[in-house]
């Protein structure tokens, strides 16, 4: 039986921290770091950091959703970010590093419009959740040397999720489920 293929696209914060998360699921097909939301055509990272093209950093998942369906994707994404920041997320300030989840279809806008507000009724944060919840539009890969950053890199990748506050963070709200174990 072929393998079904659908996309899910999160913006997250930096997007080296976004890959392995979803890398090392059953079910996931490929993970692409990447820069979508805005208006120029094929930016660099330069220009996406600068703040003026209106994308964000995010990847693009292939996924097979009879494997790890879309919810569980979901349910994984909320655990890697801080959804109460609307400035960026942990030590990345600015429009790029703001969290969205960029839905392909109708029925992923309403599993993630259910998830936020389940999220928001958790009790888990005490301020509102900012996350918008956008119409998937057009996605960039980001360059090659973005991609898999976290095998290519792995102490740095390490030292960059601790310095930039967002293991601490995940591992004081999510427990053992959203960080990774050092």
């Amino acid at each position: 039986m072929a393998e079904k293929r659908e996309l899910a696209t999160f913006a997250g914060g930096c997007f080296w921290c976004m890959v392995k998360p979803f890398d090392e699921q059953p079910g996931i097909i490929k993970v692409v770091s990447g820069y979508t939301g805005g208006h120029k055509e094929n930016p660099t990272y330069e220009e996406v950091c600068s703040d003026t093209t209106g994308h964000r950093e995010a990847v693009q998942i292939t996924f097979d959703p009879d494997i790890f369906p879309y919810e569980k994707l979901l349910e994984l994404y909320w655990q890697q970010i801080d959804p109460t920041d609307s400035g960026g997320q942990f030590a990345d300030r600015g429009e790029s590093y703001r969290t969205a989840i960029f839905y392909h279809h109708d029925r992923q806008r309403k599993l993630a419009l259910e998830s936020k507000k389940k999220l928001e009724g958790s009790g888990v944060f005490k301020d509102p959740i900012a996350t918008e919840i956008l119409e998937a539009g057009p996605f960039y890969p980001a360059e090659e040397y973005h991609q898999d950053y976290y095998k290519k890199h792995p102490e740095r990748y390490k030292r960059y999720r601790v310095g930039s506050g967002r293991e601490g963070f995940l591992k004081e709200h999510w427990g053992g489920l959203g960080h990774e174990r050092q």
